[in-house]
């Protein structure tokens, strides 16, 4: 029991670490207003709240839905709150979820003063790693930073101030305890909305190989397995707005609020990565 409750803490630990190091990471110190991704659910759900089919199996579904689709556009908004503040990071891009490639140029909040105090960040997804360009933190402006997402305690779903569209798509495999909430309203698309939580470990072992091992990460890295969860679906089946929320223990509670919104399904997306020479080898202020 002893040993048991020691684990526990380091791994609360770690998870705290890995939240100050998205701080550290996008050099967020400015108060936000709370948010989420553009294209807002308007109105309440439908009357009618009977479930199309099974909502465990349509949620765990959804990551394949988006495969047979091909590519889409992604808009993201990460609020973390802790101790009366509250910053918001918004990210905009696409993912091709076939080649498990995606780019995402992540905006940063203005400072007290409404001032502008960082340049963009973009975030290069690929199976396996992330690249940042304009990440700050003493590397060069014309350098790439390349992390191993399986070597991140998070497995990247909050390091990069957004995270990874496919991985918040697999993060559905390991969905239990499904309600259907009913039909509503997104951005002029009928959906379905589905609330529920989702097992981190239960999400790895199901997970698609390029995004596995970062969720087996984060697996070990979070406090708690279990990260509550809104969904909702079109008639396709296809995953169309997901927010998670993630709890770390660090000296008091931090909460991260991460959504995706997807939209513009099979427009083309390119991702191009740096050349060997363009990524920063030096070391990074923390």
């Amino acid at each position: 029991m002893v040993v048991h409750q020691h684990r526990r803490r380091r791994l609360r630990r770690r998870a705290g670490e890995a939240v100050l190091a998205v701080c550290v990471a996008v050099t967020v110190a400015a108060l936000g207003g709370c948010g989420a991704a553009s294209g807002t659910v308007a109105g309440g759900a439908g009357a009618d709240a009977r479930p199309p089919g099974d909502p465990v199996a349509a949620v765990r579904g959804a990551a394949d839905a988006l495969t047979a689709t091909g590519s889409a556009q992604a808009r993201t908004a990460m609020e973390m709150a802790t101790g009366g503040t509250r910053v918001t990071i918004r990210g905009e891009g696409g993912v091709d979820f076939r080649k498990r490639m995606g780019q995402l140029l992540v905006m940063l909040p203005a400072d007290v003063k409404g001032q502008p105090e960082h340049r963009p960040i973009t975030e290069l997804l690929v199976p396996g790693a992330l690249y940042m360009k304009n990440r700050g933190a003493g590397v060069p402006d014309d350098k790439w930073v390349r992390l191993d997402t399986a070597a991140l305690p998070d497995g990247n779903l909050v390091t990069g101030g957004a995270t990874d569209p496919l991985a918040a798509a697999e993060l559905l495999r390991g969905a239990q305890q499904v309600t259907y909430v009913g039909e509503t309203d997104l951005a002029g698309t009928k959906v379905r909305h589905y609330q529920g939580t989702t097992d981190i470990g239960r999400a790895a072992q199901n997970a698609s190989p390029g995004v596995r091992e970062a969720l087996r990460a984060a697996a070990k890295g979070f406090a708690e397995d279990s990260v509550p969860f809104d969904a909702y679906l079109d008639e396709q089946g296809r995953l169309r707005k997901v927010r998670h929320r993630f709890t770390y223990v660090k000296n008091g509670v931090i909460d991260v609020s991460s959504t995706t919104l997807l939209y513009g399904f099979g427009a083309p997306v390119t991702v191009v990565l740096p050349a060997e020479g363009d990524i920063y080898a030096g070391k990074i202020a923390e």
